[in-house]
């Protein structure tokens, strides 16, 4: 108030700017890591009120242990051939990556991004999602595809933008589009998947229909104003849809504190929207499918939305175009506690005696040869930067429902040209 003597004794206000632990050349050390045990969280009936999940929201559920055996009220019980599905899944997804990434160092494409070290996320959920619910996926979940059958010559083709690129090289090298499969095409812009999914779900409540949506984003795109807005709407319409939260500690070179992972988890962020709110082992396949089928039979009963955060590491660097050794220690990948997904399912289905080292070897190499054949059939298509593999023409096609009229003039002035000028209007292969 006026006439108040100035506030000498109180300290001047500073500015907190989140920091990560660790930089490059820095020893990793995750020993202060909150890790519960596996099979420690509870599992609540899929009715339950919102507002009973803050545990969940703050803890964290694990099915694998350190011995590789599924524990708890969370373990979903899989059949060994599902758990060797899920698992090969996950090396082709990997092998996948690799080749991919490298055919982008061979200048055959211009971007990839690689979900090393988050193949459990993508796969598990396609394997406990129906496959006529509709996937809203980000930027690093073609595991949904992989584990749905899709492709691999249908995928490739889009990276390299060839004459049988189903998209005509409308889209970026990995941003997919696949409504046969239950796939939605991927965005560049962050997020905007988040309200599509929403609007999705509610249109199939409407309808009286019983599929439902699932959506991704990574942390740092909490922050985005879609997010919230889905959340809202969700929240409000009780809106069949999984919201999926990838946690991978990275955005691009941001760590996750600049999203608000000091503060608090980003499970959290379902308390304040009346959202039921889980927080998942990202790296254990087995806690992935449980808490992805509990969210699922929770949309499809009417009881609303689901937030999951999965708790993973991004191992690799945000893209091609990224070097995580300029921001983020090197030892990190290989200190991460929570290990490595496919190895984790692996060392499980030993422990069972459902699978062995050998099998292991042999089907990572089958799977390897699997990639390079479909990678050959690909580029018989063309890779880019070796021409025009559209005809010209198509440029204006599946922009809109309806060409306007100033697109046909363009079109038809187009035409014209090329046919005056004698130009072919693709390269012939």
């Amino acid at each position: 108030m006026a006439g108040d003597p100035p506030r000498a004794n109180l300290p001047p206000l500073t500015l907190h700017v989140p920091e990560p632990r660790f930089r490059p050349g820095d020893a990793v050390d995750f020993v202060d890591m909150d890790v519960p045990p596996a099979g420690s969280a509870p599992r609540p009936d899929t009715a339950a009120r919102p507002d009973s999940f803050a545990p969940l929201a703050y803890g964290m559920i694990r099915v694998l242990d350190d011995d590789g055996q599924a524990v708890g009220p969370w373990n979903p019980r899989l059949s060994p051939d599902m758990l060797r599905r899920m698992l090969r899944s996950m090396a082709l997804v990997r092998a996948f990556d690799e080749r991919m990434f490298r055919a982008q160092r061979q200048g055959k494409t211009s971007f990839y991004m690689k979900c090393t070290g988050e193949e459990a996320i993508a796969v598990a959920a396609a394997h406990a999602l129906d496959y006529e619910d509709m996937c809203f996926p980000s930027y690093r979940q073609q595991g949904l595809l992989i584990a749905r059958g899709w492709s691999l010559v249908d995928m490739m083709n889009q990276i390299y933008s060839n004459k049988g690129d189903r998209l005509q090289g409308k889209q970026l090298p990995i941003m997919y589009s696949v409504k046969e499969a239950g796939f939605f095409s991927i965005s560049g812009n962050l997020t905007t998947q988040y309200p599509q999914a929403v609007g999705w779900a509610m249109a199939s409540a409407a309808k009286g229909d019983t599929r439902i949506a699932a959506t991704w984003c990574g942390e740092g795109s909490t922050a985005e104003g879609d997010f919230h807005s889905a959340c809202t709407f969700a929240s409000v319409y009780r809106a069949p849809v999984i919201f999926n939260v990838v946690n991978n500690q990275w955005a691009i070179s941001s760590f996750s504190g600049f999203a608000g992972a000091e503060s608090t988890t980003f499970a959290a962020r379902a308390i304040g929207y009346g959202i039921a709110g889980l927080r998942v082992d990202g790296n254990d396949a087995l806690a992935v499918y449980a808490a992805t089928a509990w969210a699922a039979e929770r949309a499809r009963t009417n009881q609303g939305p689901t937030l999951i955060e999965h708790f993973t590491y991004r191992a690799e660097g945000h893209s091609t175009s990224d070097d995580p050794g300029q921001y983020r220690s090197a030892g990190e990948p290989n200190a991460w506690p929570l290990g490595d997904p496919i190895k984790r399912l692996c060392d499980h289905l030993i422990a069972i005696g459902e699978w062995d080292a050998e099998r292991h070897a042999a089907q990572d190499l089958e799977l390897a040869e699997q990639v390079k054949t479909a990678q050959k059939e690909a580029e018989k298509n063309g890779i880019l930067g070796h021409g025009l593999h559209q005809p010209l023409e198509t440029l204006f096609d599946g922009v809109f429902e309806e060409m306007p009229w100033h697109l046909r003039e363009q079109q038809a002035q187009m035409i014209a040209e090329e046919t005056a000028s004698g130009r072919p209007w693709a390269v012939k292969s």
